[in-house]
């Protein structure tokens, strides 16, 4: 019976000491480094793209497919649709400027 409260004793002394929660330290060690996963940049750009000057709303439509990707990628980084499209509109006109002179040609016939 002596043996069972030795062997309690030395249980509470141990978890009363403050050199034990190195032990415990290890798992939340391994948890930061999971949140500190790799960030593609890609995710970076969005979020680093503002929409606050942006007071103009269009309805777009969507394969299903990909409405379940953005819905998916909403999820998993908290970035909304609205930011998505307008970043890849907006890539896209930088990346075709000739749709913009496209566009400048058609309105200069119909104000002739």
């Amino acid at each position: 019976m002596s043996e069972i409260k030795s062997l309690a004793d030395q249980l509470r002394s141990k978890i009363a000491k403050p050199d034990t929660p190195a032990a415990t330290e290890a798992p939340a060690e391994k948890k930061k480094e999971k949140k500190t996963a790799f960030v593609s940049p890609v995710i970076e750009l969005l979020r680093a793209y503002d929409l606050a000057d942006h007071k103009n709303m269009l309805h777009v439509r969507f394969e299903t497919q990909t409405a379940q990707m953005l819905h998916h990628l909403k999820m998993a980084t908290g970035i909304e649709v609205n930011k998505v499209v307008g970043y890849a509109v907006n890539q896209f006109l930088e990346q075709h400027p000739e749709l913009k002179t496209i566009i400048k040609q058609h309105l200069q016939k119909l104000e002739l």
